[in-house]
């Protein structure tokens, strides 16, 4: 049956030595919990093809300028997995013998490149992740000796090659990490507040509200300021991946010119140098406010922006939260409170956010706010009903990001 058959996924090769012709590709791109549908909504935007969101990942085929598009473009992903092979999988044997019969190998990891095996989920004999990811060492430098006698050293740090196997099913697939480290990790934020946010998060989080920047958008309690930094690039088209380098640029079929290509199109959406900072339909962007009460941590965020591109197009200032005067409305208010997990911290934020609720009640008439919570409890001091409940994990916490319209 083909469906016991071990397949390769995308990757066809032509004879005598010629370069690899690739095609579409299967791929899985990992996101945060919570932000399913709307990163499936950006990758198809971006050109994925066969796009299908699943449980804190998206199915989808790219061919290679896609696949490189993505990594530059795509703010929501963590990492993005290109799938090498798939094999029916239910003992160490079946596990041993697919990886080695799953890819070109003397193309793929000849003795000078380093490697490196990630593993998720069980199979039949394979329940624990560190044993798998050994396994699959073990099945590709015996066939490295078998064939050079020679085999790679594992780099955990730094690898030329980053496997991923993923066991389900009784099946497994074998993929390539093109990422390079995680892709949340844009370059700009050196400078962190005690909780921040990873940067995909807080670009998810600004993409279910909608904003396009043509309206005001404010941050009361704005932290190392990445919610603002996330929808600044955003607007004005600063692609996340332009200032850094990827994994897949050591890889075998690695196209130089077609990654150029793609660098060009990322750079030439850039408007964050243009003065005054304007829309893609031309449009002046519109006022982006961040507010903190504490000077290190304004700081911090002042750094963010300037590392980021973003120092223009963000004022941030220093105050309390409770004295917060929006821009001219209407508009959208961010904020990502603490949550009260340190003990002793529990009165002293109820009285921080029924203060809250109270200001932009007073003075945010025909706004909206958007807030992250991760304690149902504290958001009660509120005192306002949200009209809608998304669930979102941050950093393990169960949180809702909830909207609230003021009137």
């Amino acid at each position: 049956m083909a469906s016991r058959r071990l397949v390769r996924v995308g990757i066809t090769e032509q004879s005598q030595g010629a370069q690899a012709q690739v095609a579409r590709f299967a791929c899985i791109a990992a996101v945060p919990s919570g932000l399913e549908e709307p990163a499936a909504a950006e990758l198809a935007a971006l050109g994925a093809q066969a796009v299908r969101p699943l449980r804190r990942a998206v199915a989808l085929e790219a061919d290679l300028a896609c696949f490189y598009r993505l990594h530059l473009q795509a703010r929501l992903p963590f990492r993005i997995l290109r799938q090498l092979a798939r094999f029916p999988c239910r003992s160490r044997q079946d596990l041993y013998a697919g990886v080695q019969a799953a890819a070109d190998w003397q193309r793929w990891l000849p003795p000078e490149a380093r490697f490196r095996v990630d593993s998720t989920g069980t199979a039949p004999g394979l329940s624990h992740s560190h044993f798998s990811a050994l396994e699959v060492k073990n099945a590709l430098v015996d066939w490295q000796r078998q064939h050079w006698g020679e085999r790679s050293s594992v780099d955990l740090e730094d690898p030329d090659l980053a496997l991923h196997l993923h066991l389900g099913g009784e099946g497994a697939i074998l993929s390539l990490d093109g990422s390079g480290g995680s892709l949340h990790r844009r370059g700009y934020r050196a400078a962190m507040g005690l909780a921040p946010l990873k940067e995909n998060l807080a670009a998810g989080l600004v993409a279910l509200t909608g904003w396009d920047g043509s309206v005001p958008l404010a941050d009361p309690l704005c932290g190392s300021g990445t919610l603002l930094i996330e929808a600044a690039c955003q607007a004005l088209g600063r692609a996340p991946g332009l200032g850094r380098s990827f994994g897949f640029e050591r890889w075998p079929d690695f196209d130089p010119l077609l990654w150029q290509q793609e660098r060009q199109v990322a750079l030439a959406l850039d408007r964050s140098a243009l003065r005054p900072a304007s829309l893609a339909d031309g449009r002046p962007l519109a006022p982006i406010v961040g507010l903190d009460q504490d000077q290190a941590v304004l700081e911090q965020a002042k750094n963010n922006c300037q590392a980021a591109g973003m120092a223009a197009a963000i004022e941030l200032q220093r105050g309390d939260c409770r004295d917060f005067q929006p821009p001219q409305g209407p508009g959208i208010l961010v904020c990502n409170p603490p949550y009260g997990e340190r003990l002793g911290q529990r009165d002293q934020l109820e009285v921080l956010y029924a203060d809250l609720g109270a200001m932009v009640k007073e003075r945010c008439s025909g706004w909206t706010l958007w807030l992250l919570s991760g304690n149902p409890e504290l958001t009660g001091a509120l005192r306002m009903k949200a009209s809608r409940r998304i669930p979102i994990n941050n950093g393990g916490i169960d949180c809702r990001w909830l909207k609230y319209e003021l009137r």
